[in-house]
């Protein structure tokens, strides 16, 4: 049996389509394996505290553990793999989230609760913490990209992950149009990881 932690994006939850999606496939096609889909918290400090204790629950329960980040969860999913030397696959990754967020400081609507949440400076020094320059072990990676993406430039994933396995596509958008089209990769792609 093996465990997947998804983390989930910026102001989403895991009433989201994708992770909704996964639900699904998970019940009809991997009924033995676990999937964990926490609610992160906005800040991301707090994010990370949460995504790394379920990670370390689901080790001490699972032989074989990986991780599915799409946007923000990509990024936290980047250095939880770097640490942890996990397979992770990244759906249209948020690069550098600190640079881009100075757009967004002040109130935030979510998604889904309809809370609104304050993102300061704080929140983006965070997230400063966690950022990887350079992969250490970018075989771990797979990268999915959509070239169609309207909320991230996919040229900076593709930059950071150029040495990570990857399926790029033309088109599509931010949430990953057919991602669960992709699962058998996905699930090829951890286990080829566990058999090496």
């Amino acid at each position: 049996m093996s465990a997947c932690l998804y983390l989930h994006g910026f102001l989403s939850s895991p009433l989201s389509q994708k992770a909704q999606q996964l639900e699904a496939y998970y019940q009809h096609h991997l009924p033995h394996d676990s999937l964990v889909i926490p609610e992160l918290p906005f800040a991301p400090e707090q994010a990370m505290q949460l995504a790394e204790s379920t990670l370390k629950q689901l080790q001490q329960q699972h032989d074989q553990v990986y991780l599915i980040g799409s946007s923000l969860g990509g990024f936290y999913a980047t250095y939880l793999a770097e640490k942890y030397l996990l397979p992770a696959v990244l759906i249209n990754p948020a690069v550098r989230p600190f640079d881009l967020f100075a757009d967004y400081l002040g109130p935030n609507t979510h998604f889904y609760t309809g809370a609104v949440h304050e993102l300061t400076m704080t929140h983006i020094a965070q997230l400063r913490a966690l950022n990887i320059e350079r992969l250490s072990s970018p075989q771990h990676l797979l990268l999915l990209l959509q070239t169609g993406d309207e909320t991230l430039d996919y040229r900076q994933a593709a930059q950071l992950y150029q040495r990570c396995p990857a399926w790029l596509e033309g088109g599509g958008n931010h949430s990953f149009e057919r991602f669960i089209d992709r699962m058998p990769m996905v699930l090829e792609f951890v286990h080829q990881h566990y058999e090496s």
